[in-house]
């Protein structure tokens, strides 16, 4: 490995080590305070706090940026390595890099397909780690002249030459003790069950053996909402933002769950919307917009819903939200939802979402979706079996 190539690779990792540490820097300020706006939350396409609290933003409850912070110290070490190390040491530095660069690449390529195809937002410094790894797989790729195949004899004889290395081996034990200690203490998420932690019922239990959601709707605290459930069993609050990547998902994707209790248990389920728009012209607890068309279309489909247009305006929203500003809500307004009189309208019908926002505040909501399931707070988008499987749950135990 030549010493133009360990250069890049250094910069490379470095690059990458800063990104991944500033990006878990952001998303544990997202998990600690709930009124915080990230810099890097430009507007309703480029939003990181979008991505990190989506459902592909942690791995077990710990952030993504967590673990790309820890691989990126390793690959830095490594490049820093292959600038002083013997020459054949600088061959094998450039085998693991390769490697361990072709497997990050799979684990970018996808979260860039969740990112820009399921969520479609972006996060810069996202994008910035991918370039990173994107750079290290290209130049270390180029620079590897041994057979990859004799890396695992290789590792053998370089261990040895590591603790051979005083200054080696401590860096390399630090960095083991900042890894493990990082993934023990960093905050995980715990607002919500976190998706990957909620397991099916163990083959063979017993009819009374209860999965993990059922756990911990069982155990979780219930906050008491000033919202009548008009005789429902279960009652769904939904805190919501029209131009949200997230809303968009859950309203379609829970949908026909929805649909299939009104059939089989008609009247026993009530979802009530609420309005949590991230825009701070209507939202005082933002600072940052996030959403330019948010306020205006929460006050579009509740005038749409005066005509009975209420729900073709939402599929139109969920559906176009790239496209949301306030021009074209106000189009979409007139023509799909019959409002003639949006501007006439406007002022008062603000202060019934704004009254929204201020329930949402006293509730702590802190990003949309959130959810309420008979008072069990779930921030985020389940898994739609788990969604529905909480809802089973609320019905099987309601009183």
């Amino acid at each position: 490995m030549s010493k133009t190539a360990a250069r890049f690779s250094l910069a490379c990792a470095i690059g990458g080590l800063a990104a991944s540490a500033l990006a878990a820097y952001v998303h544990y300020r997202i998990l600690r305070d709930p009124t915080y706006v990230s810099f890097c939350d430009v507007n309703a396409t480029f939003s990181c706090t979008d991505a990190y609290s989506s459902r592909f933003g942690t791995f077990h409850g710990i952030p993504v940026a967590v673990f790309g912070t820890i691989w990126f110290a390793f690959a830095t070490l490594l490049a820093a390595a292959a600038l002083v190390a013997p020459g054949e040491v600088a061959e094998s530095v450039a085998g693991y890099l390769f490697a361990g660069s072709t497997l990050a690449l799979a684990v970018v390529l996808y979260l860039g397909y969740a990112s820009f195809v399921i969520l479609k937002v972006l996060c810069v410094l996202c994008l910035t780690t991918y370039a990173a790894v994107v750079g290290l797989f290209l130049v270390t790729g180029a620079a590897t002249a041994i057979p990859m195949m004799s890396l695992p004899r290789r590792l053998a004889s370089d261990l040895k030459l590591l603790v051979s290395r005083p200054v080696a081996l401590v860096l390399a034990l630090l960095w083991a003790g900042g890894a493990v200690s990082t993934l023990a203490f960093f905050p995980r998420e715990t607002t919500a069950p976190p998706v990957a932690e909620i397991a099916e019922p163990a083959a063979g239990g017993g009819q009374g053996q209860q999965t993990e959601l059922e756990r911990y709707m069982s155990q979780a605290p219930r906050v008491p909402l000033v919202i009548s459930s008009e005789g429902a069993k279960v009652l769904i609050v939904k805190f919501n933002d029209y131009q949200c990547p997230a809303c968009g998902q859950s309203y379609l994707t829970y949908k026909p769950i929805f649909a299939k209790y009104q059939a089989s248990n008609p009247g026993a389920i009530r979802l009530v919307m609420k309005d949590f728009p991230l825009n701070p012209d209507c939202n005082s607890n933002l600072t940052t917009m996030l959403h330019p068309g948010a306020c205006d279309a929460a006050v579009a489909v509740r005038l749409a819903r005066e005509h009975n247009r209420g729900e073709q305006l939402e599929d139109y929203f969920y559906t176009h939200q790239e496209q949301m500003t306030p021009q074209t809500v106000r189009q979409a307004a007139r023509d799909i939802g019959g409002v003639t009189d949006f501007d006439a309208k406007y002022a008062v019908t603000l202060e019934s979402v704004k009254s929204d926002i201020a329930l949402g505040k006293s509730l702590r909501v802190s990003q949309t979706p959130t959810f309420f399931v008979n008072g069990v707070k779930i921030e985020g988008m389940m898994r739609p079996e788990f969604f529905d499987q909480a809802i089973a749950y609320e019905l099987a135990h309601a009183k």
